[in-house]
């Protein structure tokens, strides 16, 4: 294969690319700052015009993107475009992205040319640190103490200095060995809980067992991989649940073992890299005894520290999805929280009643822990499930996540990003204020500014996310400071390579079409489902498509960029909407008979439906995804509408071939095509489906949220209280399918906020959809909105003016309801 046609997957940023090699030079242009390795790309003007620069072993991409300074880079080795400026990033006719199944069929870029480019030297000093946390750990835990060690050295959630515990010491006080932090503390399979309690494996009589049990396990791993049997590990009961503690263990009392690769996920990415297919069959410690096994016996790595293998695994295949979360944290101006926090270097949320989070088993059991604790306060129901929600997402913050701090809805106090350990509890600052929830960050006040529009959620959220449209505008501050004018801050904007990470609604759509190949959302009527899926579309499919013009993967919905992109999007074949309904049948999805005008009239010909035209098209396009994102899914007869498809469909049938019965043509889905279905589970419950159907779909359920609602009212009615008691009320006489959405009071995007627009949902939308779920029983009707609005004697509804129904629904659902 020659130089012009090879291809690898490389991931950049946590995005799957497809590396298109430069011929030995790449391409300046005249505006813009991207290098181009493709002179015919159509980014290029003038392109045979245009200079080039040398790229003799093709890896100039690569060091541009790993240069700590890539415009100091660029202008010291001459790449610049033509007006002068330096180039910066990388062509998608260098780096294209694709869809993740494309980048799993090609070849990884390859080591010998990583190799190239690593700097070793970067990593010395994180090395050295880490040698010294080993010995650090070793001189306060020696292991000839282990067989005896007593619980209250090992287990964290005691009274007294952490800094005594190795469980602490493992998770929190060794940053250069790797991370172990995240989820909770069972991993360590013995703490003590917040509240005083021992946690452990409840097949253990009592924690003393259970220590002996653990401690048992965990000396004879270290004696196991001390021994070259790091396999045996997988058959010690005691330490299962904890791979990563164990891993990290190994690390610190067995060096040589094993790499310092602590979880299993991260062990499976590498060896599938290295060696494709060889993990599939092995348990959890015979993949690391492989993945050891691999760079002991390539000579390329000979003499190399396990922690530097480690480094240079990590920058050359990392996981996807890696990039980086945005989250918001208000900074209160009356507290000087902001002085505060730069002066400490934290952010920080004052929830303090609750104590330190990893002192708690689950988000369950935290959010419990809140119920009690608050109870005195008013803060109940969805709102405090929501608030111990936000709290409980500090510990998943890592290092190299953003921190937005604001004031007020409006106001950006600056940009810190993470460093150090994540999460911290912060008891000891009690003498000056309550004790913080924190994490450690270095804080960027160019940042500093306020946005033309205020943001809802920033009024009562404790941490809440930052949606990539919003972090986009938030840049933008920095960048019109930086550079002068708001337009070269948004064409500087657009211009990065960095995409921010799909939203947790997104990327959990994202993750089962990944998994299953078609997924339904589904939910009562308006919780937002078809409008979860264009914004998918748009995000996912878009980052796909920099060849096409008018596609903004950022773009608000609601907004013309949104629309087109949809357009462009559709009119591309990457996009294909359509609604089923009870005619619609195979012959419009698979394939059927139409009448063809000819020269003796009409005629009968078979024609390719819509899904079979998208697989064709797909199959031609492996790089790029195809969505079918059909609406009322569940009022097609699916059965007899999919036909032989149902059996195609599956994600590991993908690509095998089914003989169509109109035409005899041997067909094949493609894997790059995805199904994206919406239903309305107050019309037909998911249990109502064809079992075969089901069980070839991943399901994801939209229910009613007030939290986009925010803080907004009308007149004196809170809109989030009122959708909130509304819905409690139907769940308590009907059942959660038949709820009502949030998405009914946010027409266009925006809450409502008139007293005339809201009466006209009300009586428009929201009355008829509770009558016909009452089935005319006035009673019932009543018990939803109270006898002020309905009749239940004469079974009608009273007529009142718009200001009198809004006064009674606040009156019924806020005041009567205890909502204040």
């Amino acid at each position: 294969m020659g130089d012009e046609e090879r291809r690898y997957a490389v991931t950049v940023g946590g995005r799957a690319y497809e590396l298109i090699p430069s011929p030995g030079e790449v391409v300046l242009p005249v505006h813009g700052s991207k290098i181009h390795h493709d002179a015919g790309c159509t980014h290029l003007t003038d392109s045979h015009r245009l200079p080039r620069h040398p790229d003799p072993d093709g890896l100039l991409w690569r060091r541009l993107l790993d240069a700590e300074d890539a415009a100091g880079y660029a202008l010291s080795i001459g790449l610049r475009n033509q007006r002068g400026r330096p180039l910066t990033g990388v062509c998608s006719c260098a780096l294209r992205p694709v869809a993740e199944t494309h980048a799993e069929a090609l070849p990884y870029w390859p080591v010998d040319d990583a190799l190239r480019v690593f700097d070793r030297a970067r990593h010395a000093a994180d090395v050295e640190a880490a040698e010294r946390e080993v010995e650090a750990i070793r001189a306060a835990f020696p292991w000839e103490e282990w067989p005896t060690l007593p619980l209250e050295r090992y287990a964290l959630g005691q009274p007294g200095s952490p800094g005594q515990v190795y469980s602490h010491a493992l998770e929190f006080g060794s940053k250069a060995l790797g991370s172990i932090t995240g989820g909770t503390a069972k991993k360590h399979f013995v703490y003590r809980q917040n509240h005083g309690a021992w946690w452990h494996d409840k097949k253990y009589g009592d924690v003393t067992e259970a220590w002996e049990q653990v401690r048992a396990g965990l000396v004879a791993a270290v004696t196991a991989a001390r021994a070259g049997r790091v396999g045996d590990i997988d058959d010690i009961p005691s330490v299962r649940s904890g791979i990563t503690v164990v891993a990290k263990t190994l690390r610190v009392y067995a060096p040589e073992a094993t790499l310092p690769v602590y979880s299993d996920s991260y062990t499976r990415h590498y060896l599938d890299r290295l060696s494709p297919g060889s993990a599939a069959k092995l348990q959890p410690f015979a993949r690391k005894e492989l993945l050891k096994a691999l760079v002991d016996d390539d000579p390329r790595f000979e003499g190399w520290p396990p922690q530097l293998v480690r480094h240079f695994l990590d920058w050359w295949a990392p996981a996807r999805r890696t990039a980086a979360r945005t989250v918001r944290i208000g900074a209160s101006e009356t507290r000087g929280d902001w002085l505060y926090f730069t002066a400490e270097r934290v952010a920080a949320v004052d929830m303090d009643r609750v104590g330190d989070l990893r002192g708690y088993a689950d988000q369950d059991e935290f959010t419990s822990a809140c119920t009690v604790a608050y109870a005195d306060t008013g803060l109940s129901g969805n709102k405090l499930t929501a608030r111990a929600a936000e709290l409980w997402s500090l510990l998943d913050l890592r290092v190299g996540d953003r921190v937005i701090a604001t004031h007020g809805k409006n106001e950006v106090l600056g940009l810190g990003r993470v460093v150090g350990n994540g999460y911290a509890w912060l008891p000891h600052l009690a003498t000056e204020r309550p004790p913080w929830h924190a994490v450690e960050v270095d804080w960027d006040e160019r940042y500093a500014g306020r946005l033309d529009k205020p943001v809802d959620d920033w009024g009562e959220g404790l941490v809440t996310e930052v949606p990539a449209p919003l972090w986009r505008k938030i840049r933008g501050l920095a960048a019109a400071r930086d550079s002068g004018t708001l337009q070269e801050a948004a064409d500087e904007a657009a211009d990065e390579v960095e995409i921010p990470p799909l939203d947790a609604d997104l990327q959990r759509i994202d993750d089962a079409l990944e998994r299953r190949g078609q997924a339904v959302l589904f939910g009562p009527p308006g919780t937002g489902k078809t409008f979860h899926a264009l914004r998918y579309a748009v995000r996912r499919l878009g980052e796909l498509s920099e060849d096409l013009p008018d596609v903004d993967p950022l773009a608000e919905p609601g907004s013309k960029e949104f629309a087109a992109t949809v357009e462009a999007l559709t009119d591309s074949g990457r996009l294909t909407l359509v609604t089923f309904h009870p005619s619609y049948g195979y012959e419009d999805f698979v394939e059927g008979l139409r009448p063809v005008k000819g020269g003796a009239g009409l005629s009968l010909e078979p024609t390719a439906g819509v899904f079979k035209r998208v697989c064709e098209t797909a199959a031609g396009d492996p790089g790029q995804l195809h969505l079918v994102i059909v609406d009322e899914l569940n009022r097609g007869n699916l059965p007899r509408v999919l036909g032989e498809l149902i059996t195609i469909l599956e994600k590991d049938k993908r690509g095998l071939p089914v003989t169509l019965p109109l035409t005899g043509e041997t067909f094949r889905v493609p894997p790059n095509v995805r199904l994206l279905g919406t239903m309305n589970t107050a019309d037909r419950s998911v249990r109502m489906l064809d079992s075969a159907v089901r069980r070839r779909f991943a399901f994801i359920e939209l229910l009613p949220d007030s939290k986009p609602l925010g803080n907004n009212r009308v007149d004196q009615l809170h809109l989030g209280n009122f959708l909130d008691e509304l819905n409690r009320r139907i769940r308590t006489h009907l059942d959660r399918e038949k709820q009502i959405g949030h998405a009914f009071f946010l027409p266009e995007g925006e809450a409502v906020s008139t007293t005339t627009e809201f009466a006209a949902i009300i009586r428009g939308e929201i009355l008829p959809l509770l009558q016909e779920y009452a089935y005319d029983d006035y009673g019932l009707l009543a018990a939803f909105l109270g006898e002020d609005l309905v009749d239940p004697v004469a079974h009608t509804l009273r007529d009142v003016t718009d200001e009198t129904l809004v006064i009674r629904l606040y009156e019924e659902l806020q005041v009567g309801a205890g909502a204040e």
